[in-house]
C-alpha cells in the first residue's frame, strides 16, 4: 500500500475498494450454487471492466466519437491509476476461478497480499491464486533466508543492468526519429530502420530487466514469482514468440479469453477467428489506441497465419521441428522482422506518426539516405544488442532458473527455481561491476524512461 501511494495517495481508495468487493464476490461465487453464481460473476465481471474502461479507455472513446461523430464527449482529466491492468486482470482470473470452483482459499489477509504485492504491480507479472497463496500458508516465507536474499539481490542487479545500461542507451536512438515522424517529417531509410530496430531492443531490455527485478526483490522475501519473460527474440515463429514473451499475460488471454470464446473446438476457421479477436483484445489491453489495437490484430494475422501453415506442413507429412540451421536462421529473421513490424504500431503515437515511418523503412527516399548513412558506432550497438539476445544465455539460464516450455501458469514448473552458486567469485564479480556502473548512471541526471509502467 505504501508503495502504490508513492505514487499517487488519492488512488488508495481505488485499490482497497477493489479488494474488498472482489473478495466479497469470489467469496459469494464460491459459496452459492451455481445459477446464483453465474449471475454473481457476470455482475462481477461487469463492475471490474467498466471501473477499468472508465480510467483507461474514456478518453480514447471519446475521441473516437468526435472524429467519427462530431459530438464533444468530455470526461475530464483522468489519470491512469498505477498498476490497475494488472490487478484488475489478477482479480479477474480469481473470480472466474471462484466460479469454477478451481479456487481453495479464501484467507482476507493472503487475498490482500496476493493483490497488493508489489512487485508486480507495475508491469507484471499477471499473478495467479494457485501460485501465491500455497506460498502465503509456508511458515518459511515470512523467516529471513539469506540464501535467498543473496539469489534474490544478484537476481536484481541483472535487471537493473539491463534497464539502466541498455535499455536506456537504445532509447537515444528511438526518442528523436519518432519525434520527428509525429511533428510531419519522414525519417529516412537508415535511420527509421536504426530507430525501430533500436526500439525493439529497448523495449526488450526495459520488458526483461523488469521482470528479473521482479523475480529478485519477490526472492528477498522468499516468494518465488513465474517466469515471464523467455528470450522471446530466439523464437522461430510467432507461436514460439507467444510462449516466451509476456508469459502470463499470454497465458491470461488463452484461459480466460481465448478458449471461453471457443478455442478450436469449432472448426479451423473459427479457431483463426478466436485468435484474431484475442489478440485485438490483447492489443487494446497495452493501450487506449488505434495503434494498439493494429498491433494486436497484426499478432492475431501472424498467429493464423503460423497455426494455417503447420496445419499445412502436418498434413503433407513436413518435418517442421528440424529445420536445421539455414532453416532455424530463415525462421529466426522472418519471425524477427514480423514482430518489428508490428513494433511501429506499439510505438506510434498515432496512425500518422506509423505511416511515415513505415514509408521510410520501406525505402521510399532510399536514394536521398545513402548520402547520409548513420554513424559506425548506430551499427555497431545494434548488432551489439542483437548479439546479446541471440547468441547469450539469459538471465533465467545464467542463474539456473528452471522455465516450464508450456507457458503452464499454474504449473510449478513454471515458478522460479534459482540454482546459482554463490561461492564462485566470478558470479559475484560481475554484478559488482554493473552495479557500481549503474549507481553512476543514475548520478548523472538523465531521464530514465520506463516503458510498461503505461500499459
Amino acid at each position: 500500500m505504501y508503495f502504490f501511494g508513492q505514487w499517487n495517495a488519492q488512488y488508495l481508495w481505488l485499490l482497497s475498494a477493489s479488494i474488498i468487493t472482489n473478495y466479497v464476490f469470489g467469496y459469494t461465487i464460491s459459496h452459492s450454487n451455481k445459477l446464483l453464481s453465474k449471475y454473481i460473476l457476470i455482475a462481477a465481471l461487469c463492475s471490474n471492466l467498466l471501473i477499468l474502461g472508465y480510467y483507461k479507455y474514456s478518453g480514447f472513446l471519446a475521441d473516437t466519437l468526435h472524429k467519427a461523430t462530431g459530438m464533444n464527449l468530455s470526461f475530464g482529466q483522468i489519470i491512469l491509476p498505477l498498476g490497475i491492468s494488472f490487478f484488475t486482470f489478477t482479480q479477474i482470473a480469481f473470480l472466474v476461478d471462484s466460479y469454477q470452483r478451481k479456487a481453495k482459499e479464501y484467507n482476507f489477509s493472503h487475498y490482500i497480499l496476493f493483490v497488493t504485492y508489489f512487485p508486480h504491480l507495475i508491469a507484471g507479472p499477471i499473478l495467479h491464486h494457485s501460485q501465491m497463496m500455497p506460498q502465503f500458508r509456508l511458515n518459511s516465507t515470512y523467516r529471513i533466508n539469506w540464501d535467498n536474499i543473496t539469489r534474490g539481490l544478484m537476481m536484481f542487479i541483472i535487471g537493473f543492468g539491463k534497464k539502466m545500461l541498455l535499455a536506456d542507451s537504445f532509447s537515444g536512438y528511438v526518442r528523436p526519429i519518432f519525434d520527428l515522424s509525429d511533428q510531419g517529417s519522414t525519417p529516412l531509410f537508415f535511420e527509421s530502420w536504426m530507430a525501430i530496430l533500436a526500439y525493439g531492443l529497448q523495449l526488450y531490455f526495459d520488458f526483461s530487466g523488469y521482470c528479473d527485478m521482479a523475480i529478485g526483490i519477490s526472492l528477498c522475501f522468499n516468494i518465488r514469482l513465474p517466469v515471464n519473460f523467455n528470450s522471446p527474440y530466439k523464437s522461430l515463429s510467432i507461436i514460439d514468440f507467444w510462449r516466451r514473451w509476456h508469459i502470463t499475460l499470454s497465458t491470461f488471454l488463452r484461459d480466460y479469453l481465448y478458449i471461453p470464446l471457443g478455442g478450436n473446438r469449432h472448426g479451423e476457421n473459427r479457431r483463426y477467428l478466436n485468435v484474431f479477436i484475442t489478440m485485438l483484445l490483447g492489443g487494446l489491453w497495452h493501450g487506449a489506441g488505434w495503434t494498439f489495437v493494429i498491433w494486436g490484430g497484426l499478432h492475431g494475422l501472424y498467429l493464423a497465419i503460423n497455426h494455417s501453415y503447420r496445419d499445412f506442413a502436418k498434413l503433407k507429412g513436413w518435418n517442421i521441428e528440424k529445420l536445421g540451421f539455414t532453416g532455424s536462421l530463415f525462421s529466426g529473421l522472418v519471425t524477427l522482422l514480423a514482430v518489428t513490424f508490428a513494433w511501429v504500431f506499439f510505438r506510434s503515437p498515432d496512425l500518422h506518426t506509423a505511416g511515415r515511418l513505415l514509408y521510410g523503412m520501406s525505402g521510399g527516399n532510399i536514394f536521398y539516405s545513402l548520402h547520409h548513412p548513420p554513424h559506425f558506432q548506430q551499427y555497431l550497438f545494434i548488432l551489439l544488442g542483437l548479439g546479446i539476445v541471440w547468441l547469450l544465455p539469459n538471465s533465467q539460464h545464467w542463474m539456473g532458473l528452471q522455465v516450464s516450455s508450456d507457458s503452464d501458469s499454474t504449473s510449478s514448473k513454471n515458478i522460479v527455481n534459482l540454482k546459482w552458486n554463490t561461492c564462485k567469485w566470478w558470479n559475484w564479480a560481475v554484478p559488482g561491476v554493473v552495479l557500481a556502473i549503474c549507481i553512476l548512471a543514475l548520478t548523472n541526471g538523465k531521464p530514465s524512461e520506463f516503458l510498461y509502467f503505461q500499459f
